[in-house]
């Protein structure tokens, strides 16, 4: 159906299973694939949707089949993330962050407070966004956010996103790899940008922290200070008192 490259790493034996998938079952193969791509990220979703495309294009399967199973793949990957978000609850969650060095239970109250305001535009755009796509489904389970909302919201975002890629194999044919130049881009902008978001977060941490622990020592000194010159004052008046 289609030919991916060889040159043995893990990612080409991933591409290859997905190939071999849209081969052996058709249009659900590439649904199956994108339903595993929620589920494990390094399968990425926008290198498997443009060979979907190219398949519906070599007459493998219709286009619109390749939209569909992607989408329903997309949404039951979505739904499953839901559903350990749901099952590790905030409470969980809440106790989770309270063992992990730097994070509080209050960061998490932050973050649920954000997504009960934001969620619904959260999970829409979320599924355009590579890293994010898969997990923005976590914290709309954490919040049970209505399965309805959540479903028709992830639909949306997901058939939008889809209908990017699988048009591109489709219209690009062989040279669907073009597009991969710019998602490489959005891609590393993600990351950079959660790298430095995370970086922030550990320095403005830390420095409340040592602020905190400084201001502890400051005030455990200005005690012992105060209870020596007590101290000296009451050593001082007894020895004035024994002269007497």
């Amino acid at each position: 159906m289609t030919d991916t490259a060889t040159d043995g790493s893990w990612l080409s034996a991933l591409l290859e299973w997905s190939v071999s998938l849209m081969d052996t079952v058709g249009p659900a193969g590439a649904g199956i694939a994108i339903a595993l791509e929620n589920l494990f990220p390094p399968l990425p979703s926008e290198v498997v949707l443009p060979m979907a495309g190219l398949a519906a294009s070599n007459g493998s399967f219709s286009l619109f089949e390749a939209l569909a199973w992607t989408t329903v793949g997309s949404i039951v990957g979505a739904f499953l993330l839901y559903g350990l978000g749901a099952w590790l609850g905030l409470r969980r969650l809440r106790a989770i962050a309270s063992k992990v060095p730097l994070l509080h239970p209050e960061d998490i109250d932050r973050t649920v407070g954000w997504f009960l305001r934001h969620g619904g535009k959260a999970v829409f755009f979320g599924r355009m966004i590579p890293i994010f796509r898969s997990l923005i489904s976590i914290p709309a389970g954490i919040t049970r956010m209505p399965l309805w909302k959540f479903g028709l919201l992830t639909a949306a975002g997901s058939l939008v996103w889809n209908s990017i890629f699988v048009m591109a194999g489709f219209l690009l044919g062989e040279s669907w790899h073009v597009v991969e130049q710019y998602v490489d881009v959005l891609q590393y902008f993600v990351i950079g940008a959660v790298v430095i978001g995370v970086a922030w977060f550990v320095f403005a941490r830390t420095r409340a922290l040592v602020a905190s622990a400084r201001g502890r020592k400051d005030n455990e000194t200005d005690t012992l200070d105060a209870e020596l010159e007590a101290l000296e004052s009451e050593l001082d008046e007894r020895a004035e008192a024994s002269r007497d």
